[in-house]
């Protein structure tokens, strides 16, 4: 008779506890014990087969070095990260802490311990601020973990303004800075904060650093959108910038951007992936002109640095919220629309008071009177307004 899901899986979790406290009990009394782990001037007894078992790093080493397997040296690794990795080995339990986290996740990640790696993971993004969001960016690149990376670079770029007045900001590399202000995410409201801060990089750090960073300068450029910056301050802030002015290359990519805003658009032919061998067939000569135009045409691209695609916070608004007991209408002056926030009847119509925080709107206090409710009719109110973006009613217009 087969089994339940739900029976096989408590019998699996059974016999893995069974196993698991089996071997720590082995472990606290010193039995079978067959290879001791040294960190540092640290010893560590254990077992070759649970170390085996859990990692590939570890059972890739016994069988290199089998005549040496009954004692492991593992250099560069601090003996407090080993001893919390072989206790995690034996009981699944583990202490995490802002100290320790990223030497650990290091540790999963040259041990080829993938639970603990994750648990790491997991951490490193709940605990995402500030002050480590740089740090844990750089960490998630250097172990090719996309998904801690992808996150920090997604905090730096919401709260970029911030994160760019930031020691560790100049510290980036070339191709980490291009990461972060090629994101069509980055909450900026004018494009001039991305320059002024490629600007501060490439001028930060010693004489060394910064003629490396003036050799990547062009490459970099062709992330800040200069298309979006205002035509004055391309004259009078970018073209003048003496870094800038320094390379001819960079005075031909503002040339390009001046003349995107004439309308005269700058476009590169794209190289094709396979060319022709010396003694390939001709094309066919019967090719007509208009498909020759039309595969000329799409090879053209257009360079980075004529990018006009808006950032994210490039949408933000300035409403004028109003609320009657009918609904709440959202009003934008500056282009005359007018916004559906919320239609309801349950607007208390006296006593309220409105509160705003990140495209969030808190309409509290009032009194709403409920008819259906004869012994407590009347009650407080409190309504949290859905975030943005909200539809327009059909009358839009004012």
């Amino acid at each position: 008779m087969a089994l339940g899901l739900e029976q096989a899986e408590e019998q699996r979790l059974y016999q893995q506890t069974l196993l698991q406290d089996g071997l720590k009990d082995m472990l606290d009394h010193g039995k079978f014990l067959d290879c001791v782990v040294r960190a540092g001037e640290r010893e560590f007894p254990c077992h070759r087969l649970v170390l085996a078992a859990c990692s590939p790093y570890f059972r890739a080493r016994f069988l290199a070095e089998p005549e040496r397997a009954g004692e492991l040296h593992l250099e560069e690794v601090s003996p407090d990260v080993v001893a919390q990795v072989l206790h995690y080995l034996y009981t699944s339990e583990i202490a995490l802490d802002e100290a320790s986290v990223q030497d650990l996740f290091a540790a999963a990640h040259r041990f080829q311990i993938p639970s603990i790696f994750t648990i790491c993971v997991s951490f490193l993004q709940k605990r995402l601020c500030l002050s480590n969001c740089l740090a844990v960016f750089r960490l998630g690149l250097l172990l090719d973990c996309a998904r801690l990376a992808v996150a920090a670079r997604d905090f730096i770029c919401a709260h970029f303004t911030l994160v760019a007045r930031d020691a560790d900001f100049l510290g980036l590399s070339a191709d980490e800075l291009i990461a972060i202000i090629s994101s069509d995410g980055l909450n900026v409201e004018k494009e001039e904060a991305v320059f002024e801060a490629v600007m501060r990089w490439a001028g930060s750090g010693d004489a060394e650093a910064q003629a490396e960073r003036q050799r990547a300068l062009p490459t970099v450029f062709e992330s800040v959108r200069c298309r979006l910056l205002p035509r004055a301050f391309l004259e009078s802030r970018v073209e003048r910038h003496p870094l800038v002015r320094a390379q001819p290359e960079l005075l031909r990519k503002v040339q390009m951007v001046k003349d995107a805003h004439e309308g005269r658009i700058t476009t590169l032919r794209k190289k094709k992936k396979g060319k022709d061998g010396a003694g390939a067939k001709e094309a066919d000569k019967g090719t007509s002109k208009a498909k020759a135009e039309e595969d000329e045409e799409a090879e053209r691209i257009l360079p980075g640095i004529l990018n006009d695609t808006l950032r994210f916070g490039m949408f933000l608004q300035d409403l004028i919220f109003m609320i009657s007991e009918e609904g709440a209408v959202a009003y934008d002056p500056a282009a005359n629309e007018c916004y559906c926030a919320s239609l309801s009847s349950q607007v208390p119509k006296n006593h309220v008071s409105l509160v705003t925080k990140e495209n969030q709107v808190f309409v509290a206090g009032g009194l709403f009177y409920n008819e259906d409710n004869k012994e407590d009719p009347m009650s407080a109110y409190f309504l949290q307004v859905p975030d943005q973006p909200w539809e327009p009613p059909a009358n839009a217009g004012l």
